[in-house]
């Protein structure tokens, strides 16, 4: 990210800055990787250490399926039952050590309690619902086709307009940045990037709470979640500005990289972290050799595991897509089109897909929860009918 400041701040870092009764606000130093990557600084009307109680903790660690990894895997992600709490509604589906994917479909707004995830980075896809993002950076709306992308440490709570949601959500235990063949060395995204800084939305409201209230917030770390009750509102943050804040970025922004002949998967690339990869795949104009096959070649996956989820629109080389599909491809055995559909894609023009792919370059193990929406015949369906 880029360089960001909202409220009020003082003229130099770490020096006095009082309030209008002559108190110091407290500074607050939020970084990633120690002091050696980015950061941001942040005034705090009161001291964001005031531990009241710690509540009992207790495990979210995902219950995994270690057998049967080799096989290609459908699930029906809209067979997640909703759930009225935010927290209980996130279902990790798909695991390894570098990410957690999840899906959830909270029903009411995060009104009662703060979340901070200290484990990982979250990418929130909103594939319904439309709210506001709240955190100690300031208010961020979203809507229908959005990234969110929240820092690990961030407290934040999701407010939802409706009942109607559907969140596809990537954990990552590493920091989720832009790719870095789209930056320059400075960290400007370059021309040939499928998107840019405009693209991009940051925080815009400032909510500043001065209260001394007691206040739950659940912190989650290393799989257990721990109930902290904090004295003062968490969002009573003055002014900051630093390269560590939320920031949403809309799938239907990104620039498609079309070519002659069929172009790789790394063309749809929108983030990176350690091991893996996130990218888009949206509405786009087919290849125009003349002779070109505009469906996806068979492709060998022997280093990593492929994850499509399955957002929007009609996909060419696939049958029977649902809204909010899962398909995992696993390292070590090849996939493709199904068949059918590479002669039926000559000749067309263009598509109107959108889903977001997670690529792994670490085996992605299957959950229990995972299992009980399993399209168990998926593996057959390259059988010609």
């Amino acid at each position: 990210m880029h360089y960001y400041t909202l409220g009020k701040i003082p003229q130099k870092r770490h020096t006095q800055f009082r309030k209008e009764n002559g108190e110091l606000f407290h500074e607050q130093l939020f970084s990633t990787e120690g002091f050696s990557n980015m950061y941001s600084i942040l005034y705090h009307y009161n001291a964001p250490t005031k531990i009241v109680q710690v509540g009992e903790p207790y495990s979210v660690k995902p219950e995994t399926i270690h057998d049967r990894q080799l096989k290609h895997r459908s699930l029906k992600g809209f067979g997640v039952a909703p759930d009225e709490d935010y927290l209980k509604s996130r279902v990790p589906v798909l695991v390894n050590s570098d990410c957690n994917i999840i899906l959830s479909a909270p029903k009411k707004s995060m009104t009662d309690y703060f979340f901070k995830n200290a484990d990982a980075d979250e990418v929130i896809f909103v594939h319904q619902g439309t709210g506001t993002l709240k955190s100690i950076y300031g208010n961020l709306r979203f809507e229908y086709g959005d990234y969110l992308v929240i820092p690990r440490g961030t407290i934040y709570q999701l407010h939802f307009d409706g009942e109607d949601n559907r969140l596809f959500i990537v954990e990552s235990f590493s920091p989720i940045i832009t790719p870095k063949r789209y930056r320059n060395n400075f960290g400007q995204l370059l021309e040939h990037s499928p998107f840019c800084e405009r693209d991009i939305r940051k925080p815009e409201i400032l909510e500043t709470h001065d209260d001394n209230n007691e206040h739950l917030m659940y912190i989650k770390k290393k799989d257990v979640i721990y109930p902290y009750h904090y004295l003062g509102h968490p969002f009573d943050v003055v002014g900051w500005d630093g390269y560590v804040y939320p920031y949403a970025f809309s799938i239907h922004n990104f620039e498609p990289i079309t070519g002659r002949v069929h172009q790789p998967p790394p063309v749809h690339q929108t983030f990176s972290a350690r091991n893996f990869v996130i990218c888009s795949f949206v509405p786009r104009l087919f290849d125009y050799h003349p002779l070109s096959i505009p469906a996806p070649y068979n492709h060998s996956n022997i280093d990593s595991d492929e994850v499509l989820y399955y957002v929007d629109g009609d996909f060419m080389s696939r049958k029977h897509v649902e809204k909010g599909m899962i398909t995992l491809h696993p390292g070590g055995i090849p996939h493709g089109p199904h068949p059918g559909t590479v002669e039926k894609s000559i000749g067309a023009k263009e598509t109107h897909e959108l889903a977001v792919m997670v690529d792994t370059f670490h085996p992605l193990l299957m959950t229990k929860q995972a299992a009980e929406i399993e399209d168990q015949d998926y593996y057959k369906s390259w059988l010609t009918e």
